[in-house]
């Protein structure tokens, strides 16, 4: 299954195996086990650390563990963990085999102090791009406390548990047999998750912060960008982030990433996290913003960010670039059949409804290209479109319609989703052009129809447009003396990553002027 290429490169980490582990396959006579136990012997092959047996007794086949000799050390997956999913069983391979996890001393520490029996069971999809950090997450857990265990399922394999389980949305993550979330989680989130003192813990902490000079809200690219600049100054800087990286994780490929060929979100995600932590950046992730008060309304005299756990921070100066989310279709029926049908990732969750039917909300760009990739996947797509034509660019168009198994339906306004109580059976819209109401049968919709600011918490203090984007000039100033912002989440007329970086750029090297400027000494009036 490994090229040589492929081969080479896990030889070179294999190196870094500090004691030794084994493979434990659970196999059957079908094909997927044949390509399994290829697998595990090309590995094994590669390591004089690594060894590998054969235990039918797992009721899940194909799957296997990795285990540490001598120790109940397990990481276990169910299927083969190639695509998106490789760099977790390198990962898994590695941290079982000893070698240290990057994640941050008061972390690991945090999940060794666990109490409790923890069983997690993940649901993932192999072309799914949110799923690896969950299953990353979950496998360093299960090697660092001897009371968490993991395994990780391909839920297009195990068809079967996802039917019963009803799961229509990856990656889905079980705790001791029941639902436990759902979407991309990142360690800390898991952990706060479980460990419910945690967020009151982080919020002391935060109360005793020092004003920053520089506070960026929002840890995506245009955040990231600011909070970079901002540091290369010598300045206080901090970051509170819900989640670094932002929308940009939900974003499959990346083709127009200027001077980059080809990258994927997660992975520029990461690089964008590991950059602002090359500097001396106080980054303080998963912290929601509540309300912002402006440097003359506060007691201080500075400008304050308040989050949802209690705790507030100061700065002099105050960048806002907390994006944008999923726009929702608002009808009856979307949010009580979220993660039961509706879905907004149609390249994380389109294989859980292989041979199925669909709609895809949206003629732009992204409704196009997701209805071309379901195509491939599903028994049948309907692209429904509120305008009288697609908005996609005419290449995507054409693919689109040469599709033998593509309805496309224009000038329709979706108006309700149907289901049985448990998933999704239908979507029912009307004909804009004569009123008639309209019902399709499908077992799943993607909703692709755009993005929404996330300004709501910002809504009577600064100046916000009609569609609730930040109002700002060109040096990213808002209404508000020493607030700026950039990013998805203001007027800027483009949405791009490349686009919020520059934007987060210009908003830090106009705070730092506005630093300059208010802090100098005022002139001397001369005297007669």
């Amino acid at each position: 299954m490994l090229d040589e290429t492929l081969k080479t490169q896990l030889q070179a980490y294999l190196e870094k195996l500090v004691q030794p582990i084994e493979l434990v396959a659970a196999l059957d006579d079908g094909d997927k086990s044949r390509e399994l136990d290829g697998l595990l012997h090309e590995i094994a092959a590669l390591s004089d650390k690594i060894s590998l047996r054969r235990d039918d007794s797992e009721a899940r086949k194909p799957s296997f563990a990795i285990n540490r000799l001598g120790t109940d050390i397990s990481v276990r997956f169910a299927g083969i963990p190639m695509g998106h999913e490789f760099t977790s069983l390198v990962l898994a391979l590695l941290q079982v085999g000893g070698h240290p996890s990057k994640a941050a001393a008061e972390t690991i520490e945090q999940v060794r102090n666990l109490d409790g029996e923890f069983r997690f069971e993940t649901y993932f999809s192999l072309s799914c791009q949110n799923c690896p950090d969950v299953v990353q997450a979950l496998n360093l857990m299960s090697v660092l406390n001897p009371n968490i265990k993991h395994v990780a399922i391909d839920g297009a394999l195990y068809q079967d548990e996802v039917e019963s389980r009803q799961i229509m949305s990856v990656p889905t993550v079980y705790l001791n047999g029941e639902v436990f979330d759902q979407g991309r989680m990142s360690l800390e989130q898991i952990l706060a998750k479980i460990d419910t003192g945690s967020a009151a813990r982080e919020a002391e902490k935060i109360k005793t912060k020092d004003a920053f000079d520089v506070l960026v809200v929002g840890g995506g690219p245009a955040g990231a960008a600011a909070a970079i600049y901002a540091a290369r100054k010598g300045i206080r800087t901090g970051v509170a982030a819900e989640r670094f990286g932002g929308q940009v994780l939900d974003t499959m490929g990346i083709e127009n990433f200027i001077s980059v060929d080809y990258t994927e979100g997660p992975k520029l995600g990461a690089a964008l996290e590991q950059h602002v932590h090359a500097y001396d950046v106080d980054v303080m992730n998963l912290q929601r913003a509540t309300k912002l008060v402006p440097a003359s309304e506060s007691a201080s005299g500075l400008v304050e960010v308040h989050l949802e756990n209690g705790a507030s921070l100061s700065a002099k100066t105050v960048i806002l670039s907390t994006g944008a989310r999923w726009r929702q279709m608002g009808v009856p029926g979307e949010d009580e059949y979220r993660n039961k049908g509706v879905a907004y990732c149609p390249h994380c969750d389109g294989p859980l409804f292989k041979g199925k039917r669909v709609a895809v909300i949206g003629g732009g760009n992204s409704g196009v290209e997701a209805a071309i990739d379901l195509a491939g996947i599903v028994a049948h797509v309907t692209l429904v479109e509120f305008d009288s034509k697609l908005r996609a660019d005419e290449v995507l168009q054409r693919k689109l319609r040469s599709l033998p198994n593509v309805d496309i339906i224009v000038s329709a306004q979706s108006t309700e989703v149907l289901g049985d109580g448990q998933k999704v059976n239908g979507l029912v819209y009307k004909d804009r052009t004569d009123g008639v109401m309209h019902s399709v049968e499908l077992e799943g919709i993607f909703v692709q129809i755009g993005l929404l600011p996330n300004t709501e918490w910002l809504k009577g203090t600064l100046e916000l447009s009609p569609r609730g984007e930040i109002v700002i000039n060109d040096r990213g100033q808002t209404s508000l003396p020493g607030v700026f912002a950039a990013g998805d989440a203001t007027t800027v007329p483009y949405k791009q990553i490349v686009i919020a970086m520059g934007a987060g750029s210009t908003a830090a090297l106009a705070a730092f002027d506005h630093l300059i400027r208010t802090s100098a000494p005022v002139a001397e009036t001369a005297t007669a």
